[in-house]
């Protein structure tokens, strides 16, 4: 037990230093500051030139967030278009078929906006083709994408009104050639080095130790792999994710994959701190983030150790703690702690099935996910960040008497409109979402469609809710992980979360951007002695206390119906 609980700190450890350095580099990469990377400016150069893009020229938000969605809606028609033709095109040695319209729209949106909620079991569902033109395609872009927007608010930290908040395009590209694209290409060799395949062969025929012939998918799944966890992407290459034995081998190719998924949203806070020179206020962020993370994680190893109480009642010891639904290689802790850590960040991918934890450790991932404000994806996990931050100014302003202010401009009414429609409406599509499902699963359980609703849920009661309300938040939050009791592929889950996902990722990039560009373009009045400073504990905790009230009012029901009924009735 002592080396798993081990296991887990060198886990974290390795993480937050190899974050430092890695946070100071891309600092320098977006400040135009020579760096080891800098041998890529000629294929840079080639980019901007096939499209057309000067990288001169700076752009106002509104122009930044009209490429943004502009790009992102034609790779939203390149994917749909080749997921319901991929099985009449090349590389598809295993004969599997197209996609049906609902469940190309579905999985088109989820890839595209960083959530790759899998719909489809990985092998089978998908072709060699499509899972390295589509799928790896959208997992570089929708990563660059977040860290592009994150960039484009940036500014407005500084002591100084602007109109522009830079090029979108030119921090899309650098986001690619030097962030991604090195980190990928290291994890993917770590994989490959420890038996992932990367192949185009098709099925192997593999006899097992009871004398069964089996067929065992291949291909090239250390590349989508690598790429899956640096993005915070999530999408598994084979259905079982992270807990296949070809997808994630060892408890070392575990460490490196749980090290590379959250490497790039903690060091993009330290980044942050480097690039605004504002050390105080990166660390203050990385402290909140930080100590939510704890809150839910130390929960979630407790419950887990302890086993099934119901299981327990039977006289069958647990020593190893709850292990159904784990894999033996990685145990109860190690697994719950990447249960954490991928539902907190946007990475979604699992290394265990979420739909057998323990009641208590299913609720903190749906916390996780429901917060998106701890650590979160890349990029994006800051801007859901930001808008709290705005909030707690604004009432940090009201509690003393003074005017708010954020870094030398005032934060008034737009600004405080924009972060609240965007809180709300996340709570809007999670729990609408849920209610909808909940409605159609009672009233309407032998509705005529191909799948009934009566045959959505291998789990009635309580936990059944549960994989409902998880399903939608997951969907909301850009995680991309189920509870997999629930059975997703058919056109109302298929249509219901892709529209979640296509407003769950864009509202929270607008708000934060629109509310950025808005304050950059203010008088920029320096600190006083009368000044609410921003980047110390006292304030942080005033940071803290709004994500914890604004999730709790938010959510606090839904989990009473789910998780925290299930945890009572095992009692």
């Amino acid at each position: 037990m002592f080396s798993e609980w081990t296991g887990i700190a060198v886990m974290y450890g390795l993480t937050v230093l190899l974050a430092i350095p890695l946070g100071k580099f891309i600092a320098n990469v977006f400040a135009d500051k020579p760096n080891l990377l800098d041998f890529m400016r000629p294929v840079e150069r080639l980019i901007y030139r096939l499209g057309g893009i000067d990288e001169t020229q700076e752009m106002s938000w509104k122009a930044s967030l009209l490429a943004l969605l502009t790009i992102n809606a034609v790779w939203l028609i390149y994917a749909f278009v080749l997921l319901l033709v991929q099985g009449s095109l090349p590389l598809n040695p295993d004969g599997n078929p197209s996609m049906t319209p609902d469940l190309a729209f579905n999985t088109a949106i989820s890839f595209l906006v960083n959530c790759d909620l899998q719909h489809y079991s990985g092998e089978s569902g998908a072709t060699y083709l499509t899972q390295l033109g589509v799928f790896n395609f959208l997992m570089f872009v929708s990563a660059a994408t977040g860290i592009a927007a994150l960039m484009l608010i940036v500014r407005s930290f500084l002591p100084k009104s602007v109109e522009t908040v830079g090029n979108f395009y030119v921090y899309f590209v650098k986001a690619i050639t030097r962030i991604l694209l090195p980190l990928s290409l290291v994890l993917s060799l770590v994989l490959v080095f420890n038996g992932t395949p990367a192949s185009f062969d098709g099925k192997d025929s593999v006899v097992t130790m009871q004398g069964d012939t089996v067929g065992v998918s291949r291909g090239p799944a250390a590349a989508m792999i690598g790429i899956k966890h640096i993005g915070t992407n999530g999408g598994g290459y084979f259905g079982a994710n992270s807990a296949h034995p070809l997808e994630n081998p060892n408890y070392l190719t575990n460490m490196a994959e749980m090290v590379a998924q959250v490497i790039i949203p903690i060091a993009m806070i330290f980044a942050l701190g480097f690039l605004i020179n504002r050390k105080k206020f990166a660390l203050m962020i990385y402290g909140v983030m930080t100590i939510g993370v704890l809150m839910l994680l130390v929960p979630t190893l407790i419950s887990e150790l302890h086993g099934n109480p119901a299981i327990a009642r039977m006289g069958v010891a647990q020593p190893t703690g709850a292990m159904e639904g784990k894999e033996v290689r990685f145990g109860p802790v190690a697994s719950g702690y990447w249960s954490i850590l991928t539902t907190v960040i946007s990475t979604g991918s699992v290394n265990s099935m979420h739909d057998s934890s323990m009641p208590v450790s299913g609720m903190m991932q749906l916390l996780g996910m429901m917060t998106g404000a701890f650590y979160g994806g890349c990029g994006v996990g800051i801007l859901n960040f930001y808008y709290f931050l705005i909030i707690a100014v604004f009432i940090s302003g009201l509690m003393v008497g003074r005017t708010p202010e954020f870094f030398g401009r005032k934060v008034e009414a737009r600004e405080i409109k924009i972060a609240s429609i965007v809180a709300l409406v996340s709570t809007l599509l999670v729990k609408g979402g849920t209610a909808l499902a909940a409605w159609l699963f009672v009233n309407y359980p032998e509705a005529a469609w191909t799948v009934k609703p009566s045959a959505w849920l291998n789990n009635p009661g309580y936990h059944g809710f549960s994989e409902m309300l998880y399903e939608f938040t997951s969907a909301n939050a850009n995680n991309g992980s189920g509870f997999e009791g629930l059975g997703d592929n058919n056109f109302f889950w298929n249509y219901a979360t892709g529209i979640v996902l296509l407003l769950g990722r864009f509202l929270p990039i607008i708000g934060p951007v629109a509310i950025a560009g808005l304050l950059a373009r203010k008088k920029y009045v320096p600190e006083s002695s009368g000044t609410l400073p921003t980047d110390n504990g006292t304030f942080g905790l005033m940071v803290f206390a709004v994500i914890m009230i604004i999730t709790a009012l938010s959510f606090f029901p839904a989990l009473t119906l789910g998780p925290l009924a299930e945890y009572f009735s095992l009692k």
